[in-house]
């Protein structure tokens, strides 16, 4: 069943957020901060995400030594166009240019 509600106001920041250079795998911690949001909201966040295959995830293969290893995140493709489509006019523009790239497997 797809779901056509908007997302919540702190699911876009996330979206935002991974959208800003969604070839890049990013870590919860990094993204709370840069989000606003504290763990007990983002991770929820990213589960739901990651469930309705918006996000990839996957464990960080090399963490240094003494630090467990982190869960990692990116978009999708269509977890990509799915931040486009409720982007904000400025941010969607910006936002296109990675669409088509990442539909196709590659970085922009």
């Amino acid at each position: 069943m797809v779901r056509s509600r908007r997302p919540s106001a702190q699911t876009l920041r996330v979206l935002d957020a991974l959208a800003s250079n969604p070839s890049v795998w990013r870590y919860g911690y990094e993204l709370g901060l840069e989000v606003g949001l504290r763990s007990g909201s983002l991770y929820p966040i990213l589960v739901r995400l990651c469930d309705r295959e918006l996000l990839e995830a996957r464990w960080e293969e090399s963490p240094p030594v003494g630090r467990p290893p982190r869960h990692l995140y990116r978009l999708t493709a269509g977890g990509l166009e799915h931040a486009a489509a409720f982007a904000q006019p400025a941010v969607r523009g910006q936002l296109s240019r990675h669409i088509v790239p990442a539909i196709r497997g590659r970085a922009p």
